[in-house]
């Protein structure tokens, strides 16, 4: 692999971090639908500068009094996310050069590629479908499994890609650690696009009970037809409670296996597993503390944004576990 490639998926990855998070601070401040419109922003390729009533260029939409904060936010995260599409795209053409030479390059980009661009459809359908929880939630996943990819491309330009088993059972267990945890993202992600963060604000239990589970049916209606404007969210208190309970009950179900799964680690004679293991653990808990202190904290917004960000952690401390253990002799290049 080259080192222009390197040194690209590099930069690509330490900007997906940066997407990942500024798109959790817009979610959380309320600006999804700072732009009503896409790809651009009023009828503007830029963000408006003025707080009063816009017509498009071409006169056909008229907009009402704009809120330039939310606006503002909403383009950078755009303008980010092209940057990092763009980036993909470039990556994509240079290891299809580079594989012309060495047929043992890197697949990631490729994967990479039609993803980005799922990713900027699910942007536009965000608009589009006025935050849309499923749509929302898929976006969130979507930017996740992004740099999830990005990763596993950066610890191959690294490291050995011999793919003779190392530690078969200890693999399995890393792949379903990231069903879990994958799982539980969609979870939070559910929590969050439905506005039920803030349904319970007390631990252990929520509004004096263990379970409130009353609607627990209408909690989790995937779609619920188009035209609806799902900002600040459609449910019912009952329903937000339950999603925010059964996210709750996510969570402890992650604990016990990741628990149970670092455990394994440190059983192992290697020392870079036992180290991931460490890393596993060590992001588990913060992750646990930040939700925590989301509860009691009445959702801070930095905190929030710690938690979507913790959240993309433990999945990279999971995708270095399976790297690692389905490579033997693994070594740094």
């Amino acid at each position: 692999m080259s080192s222009l490639c390197k040194n690209l998926g590099l930069v690509l990855l330490l900007l997906a971090v940066v997407v990942i998070l500024y798109g959790a601070y817009v979610r959380l401040t309320d600006a999804g639908l700072g732009c009503p419109d896409w790809p651009g922003c009023y009828g503007q390729l830029t963000a408006p500068s003025a707080d009063k009533p816009i017509v498009a260029e071409d006169s056909s939409l008229v907009f009402d009094a704009v809120e330039i904060g939310k606006a503002s936010r909403e383009m950078i995260h755009r303008y980010l996310a092209s940057a990092l599409g763009f980036g993909i795209l470039v990556l994509a053409l240079l290891t299809w050069t580079v594989r012309r030479k060495n047929r043992r390059s890197s697949k990631a980009p490729y994967i990479l590629l039609p993803l980005v661009v799922f990713q900027g459809v699910l942007g536009m359908w965000t608009v589009t479908l006025l935050l849309k929880p499923l749509v929302v939630t898929a976006h969130l996943l979507g930017g996740l499994a992004t740099l999830s990819i990005l990763y596993w491309y950066f610890l191959s330009s690294r490291y050995a890609v011999a793919v003779v088993p190392q530690d078969k059972k200890l693999s399995i267990l890393a792949w379903l650690g990231l069903f879990v945890v994958v799982s539980q993202v969609f979870l939070g992600g559910w929590t969050s696009t439905n506005y039920a963060a803030l349904a319970c604000t007390e631990l252990p239990r929520c509004h004096g009970l263990w379970l409130p589970l009353e609607q627990l049916d209408s909690a989790f209606v995937l779609w619920r037809g188009l035209g609806v404007n799902y900002e600040f969210g459609v449910l019912d208190t009952p329903a937000r409670v339950a999603i925010h309970v059964v996210h709750r009950i996510g969570a402890v179900v992650v604990t016990l296996f990741l628990g149970f799964l670092v455990w394994r680690t440190l059983k192992c004679e290697l020392s870079q597993i036992r180290k991931i293991g460490l890393a596993i653990g060590s992001a588990l808990l913060l992750q646990l503390s930040l939700g925590i202190a989301n509860v009691l904290g009445g959702l801070p917004i930095f905190v929030a944004v710690g938690h979507n960000g913790g959240a993309g952690l433990l999945l990279l401390t999971l995708v270095a576990l399976i790297y690692f253990t389905s490579r033997r002799d693994a070594y740094d290049r």
